[in-house]
This record gives C-alpha cells, sequence and structure tokens, in this order.
C-alpha cells in the first residue's frame, strides 16, 4: 500500500489519544490507521494522508494542545519498512 505521509503524535493515556485523533480528523483529510500503547501509558497514535493534510493535522495538536504531546512527526513518502512497522501496529491493534 501506498501512503503519501504518516502523522506520529505521542500522548499519555487513552482518553488522551481520543482527543488528539479527533483534532487531526477533523482538522484535515487524514485517515485514522493506529495506535501503539507503551509501557507508562503512552499512546502513539498514527494518521496517514498527503504530506500536506498530515502536516496540518499533526500542526493543530502541537499548536494548540489538548494534552501534553510528548513527541510528534511528519514522515513523507515513508519507507516500505515503515509502512510494515505501521501494519504490524494494525494487526495487534
Amino acid at each position: 500500500m501506498k501512503y503519501g505521509a504518516f502523522g506520529l503524535v505521542e500522548v499519555l493515556g487513552e482518553s488522551n489519544a481520543v482527543l488528539v485523533t479527533d483534532r487531526m480528523l477533523k482538522t484535515a483529510e487524514v485517515v485514522y490507521e493506529t495506535k501503539d500503547t507503551k509501557c507508562g501509558g503512552h499512546v502513539l497514535v498514527f494518521v496517514s494522508g498527503s504530506v500536506s493534510a498530515v502536516s496540518a493535522a499533526v500542526e493543530s495538536v502541537n499548536a494548540a494542545p489538548p494534552c501534553k504531546i510528548f513527541n510528534h512527526a511528519v514522515i513523507s513518502n515513508p519507507s516500505e519498512e515503515m509502512v510494515e512497522i505501521v501494519e504490524e501496529f494494525k494487526r495487534r491493534g
């Protein structure tokens, strides 16, 4: 599968992950892909779409965060290996 970009946002807690996901989905034409929960309750939310849409979505939560944002990133033109990682997170989901 070909993705234009992935957006990643790391927050603490499932409820904050919902808030961040909602904001990103309302901001731009992005698709929720999956989330990955790490020890300590950190949740990494993944969205996908065009580079411009993903950038706008991630920037919307970074500029006016609904909760504490630990990390955020936009990966444009993700490698085949990165796509496999996200697909694996989706299968574990």
